[in-house]
């Protein structure tokens, strides 16, 4: 294996693609000409490398193509509701295979944003860090200004 392959763990196995890739936006060739589109197959297995390891999408090997390239991609497939309709398809196999009890479901809190709530039911603080800090300073230069020599390392 080349130093520069990613190992085939990371990359989605034939059998994951052959269910994923009817799910994706076809490509569509430029009539204006530019650089051809990058296979679906490679950005896929770039995306899903960045979901799994949780690098940033400028550190993915290069061999998936540029991170920017696979970020504005994974942005289009969001906004066309690719990553939706994969979690529904998922969701339906799995409810033929084992089953789901739809009458009775829990959703996860990290599916939702937390609700605004009513008004607050404590104290407002004393004072932010942000003041201690501002003081921290004004005592700081205080104390700076005070002194004669006028330079680092001098004395007085």
């Amino acid at each position: 294996m080349d130093d520069h392959q990613v190992a085939a763990e990371w990359r989605l196995p034939d059998e994951m693609w052959e269910r994923i890739e009817p799910l994706l936006p076809r490509l569509r060739k430029n009539r204006k000409g530019g650089r051809p589109w990058i296979d679906n197959r490679k950005i896929a297995d770039g995306i899903f490398y960045v979901l799994r390891t949780g690098c940033q999408w400028k550190a993915v090997p290069c061999e998936f193509g540029s991170g920017s390239t696979l970020h504005r991609r994974f942005q289009q497939w969001v906004q066309r509701g690719v990553f939706r309709r994969l979690w529904k398809a998922g969701l339906l196999e799995y409810d033929a295979l084992k089953g789901i009890q739809w009458e009775w479901q829990a959703l996860d809190g990290a599916m939702t944003k937390a609700p605004l709530g009513g008004e607050k039911m404590r104290e407002e603080p004393d004072g932010s860090g942000e003041k201690r800090y501002q003081a921290f300073l004004a005592h700081r230069r205080r104390r700076g200004a005070a002194r004669t020599g006028g330079g680092r390392g001098e004395s007085a």
